[in-house]
């Protein structure tokens, strides 16, 4: 791990109490969603963290907890380095803070993050769906959302599947 990100890591650390997940080289801070606003503005301002290039969810299953967990990427182009931030949310209908405030680009992400995973960002100025129709029921990133019940054709099961598929009459 690069020095200027260790030294960033541990004074955030230090504030903050959170822990440090580190992954071939790459460190990111483990947050509660009470510290992910008051922690972006830090790395921004403090720090030089222009841009938030990633903002993203992982669903690791319903019945595990904390069952979501929201991944942040930060950068700053002046040092060329990128800090990255996870915040776990336990539940089936996750809430968290929005960064819209601190990264205007967040809006978009935090959209698509609640038309796919169902989180809710509270203080979001427009949360919406942006990917799927408005009247779409349900959220098709989650792992408990119902397939469409169409088992996939490979080329070792392509008979098979071919004989059970409904066709149209001619």
């Amino acid at each position: 791990m690069n020095e200027q990100i260790q030294t960033i890591i541990q004074a955030l650390q230090e504030r903050f109490g959170c822990e440090v997940y580190e992954f071939r080289g790459d460190a990111s801070l483990i947050l509660s969603p009470e510290n992910i606003v008051a922690a972006a503005q830090a790395l921004r301002d403090e720090y030089g963290f222009e841009m938030l290039t990633e903002e993203t969810a992982v669903d690791y299953w319903p019945e595990l907890e904390p069952r979501f967990h929201i991944v942040y990427r930060f950068r700053s182009l002046r040092h060329n380095l990128i800090v990255g931030a996870r915040v776990p949310l336990n539940g089936n209908a996750p809430t968290m803070p929005s960064l819209v405030k601190v990264y205007a680009n967040a809006n978009w992400f935090e959209r698509e993050l609640w038309d796919m995973f169902g989180i809710h960002f509270e203080g979001h100025p427009d949360l919406r769906r942006i990917v799927m129709p408005y009247d779409w029921e349900g959220h098709p990133q989650r792992k408990d959302y119902p397939l469409g019940y169409e088992e996939v054709q490979f080329t070792f099961n392509f008979e098979e599947i071919n004989l059970r598929k409904p066709f149209a009459e001619e």
